[in-house]
């Protein structure tokens, strides 16, 4: 039986203690090990289900324990190339929260990172280890809704009464395109394999940070629109529009937080065909997957270039974006 995947993680954020550490805790070939956090009032929620955790008080000690495999970061967002790199250098393979980068360019050190070691290093983009969009890809590939026509995205929460959450900072690489765009850019560009031509966006700025988004774009043979916001009622969907079918995705980016996750095929003749995935956790399959590819070499489904498309795409959306 081969050895399990060791991680660490770096920092107590909320996130990872309600999604990432039960996910690496419950994952097959997965044994979380550590964490670093100066707090040893947030280590507590973490040893509850993990309590021979091994807690550091500093981030670079946990980096120099070598029995630590791969390190889980989710830091606030400008820190992310910061501490993938320390980790890599370290010898850690790198699970990063989204967004990676602030901007694409910054990819370009990672993937040299990574070529100069030979880990794994990754974009924490689980949807496309869900059940789900690895069924619209195959759908799509295979002409089920006919020539594709349009595609369309929408995401948003409203956090303007959390002050202090890092997404209302700009200093923090805040706002609604780094946090939520990459799911509806990324999910566009991973179900049909193509790249925007052309891009026009507005943006509505509070504080520094884009707070709404409009965005246009025009693919290979197909039209797309957009909008993600963090300051609307909470809402996803995913719409691809072909000459001869629909599909839609009603829970595309938080299966199971915002309900059960569902694809609607809808055909000529009203015909609805519904595949319900009620009980996938994409975060625990994201572990896995991430497991398998350093153990046994396996490809990985979301290598640092995919995740370097989708941050050129936010990129840029601000630099042609007008004021809303």
């Amino acid at each position: 039986m081969q050895k399990p995947v060791r991680w660490g993680i770096l920092g107590a954020a909320q996130f990872a203690r309600q999604f990432m550490a039960p996910a690496i805790h419950a994952a097959e070939g997965a044994q979380l090990v550590a964490l670093a956090t100066s707090s040893s009032e947030k280590a507590e929620p973490f040893r509850a289900f993990c309590p021979d955790l091994t807690v550091y008080g500093d981030y670079d000690a946990l980096l120099a324990d070598p029995d630590i495999d791969a390190v889980y970061v989710p830091l606030p967002n400008h820190l992310h190339v910061e501490w993938s790199l320390k980790a890599l250098a370290a010898g850690k393979h790198v699970l990063c929260e989204k967004p990676m980068t602030m901007q694409a360019e910054q990819f370009d050190q990672l993937i040299a990172k990574r070529d100069e070691t030979g880990l794994l290093a990754a974009e924490a983009y689980m949807i496309v280890h869900h059940p789900q969009w690895q069924m619209v890809k195959r759908l799509i590939d295979e002409g089920a809704i006919g020539k594709l026509a349009h595609v369309s995205g929408k995401f948003s929460f409203d956090n303007r009464a959390d002050t202090n959450n890092i997404r209302n900072k700009a200093e923090t690489g805040g706002g609604g395109l780094r946090d939520i765009g990459v799911y509806v850019f990324g999910a566009a560009r991973y179900a049909t394999g193509q790249e925007p031509d052309e891009i026009s966006a507005r943006i509505r700025w509070e504080n520094g940070v884009d707070a709404l988004a409009e965005v246009q774009a025009q693919f290979p043979g197909f039209s797309y629109s957009a909008y993600v916001s963090i300051r609307m009622h909470p809402y996803q969907e995913m719409l691809f529009h072909g000459e001869t079918g629909v599909i839609r995705l009603t829970a595309p980016f938080n299966a199971r937080v915002f309900g059960e996750a569902r694809v609607e095929l809808h055909l000529s003749g009203l015909e609805v065909q519904v595949t319900r995935f009620p009980a996938d956790d994409h975060y625990k399959l994201q572990v896995e997957a991430f497991g398998r590819s350093v153990r046994d070499g396996v490809s990985y489904p979301c290598p640092l270039e995919f995740s370097r498309g989708t941050q050129e795409m936010i990129d840029r959306v601000f630099e042609v974006a007008q004021p809303l």
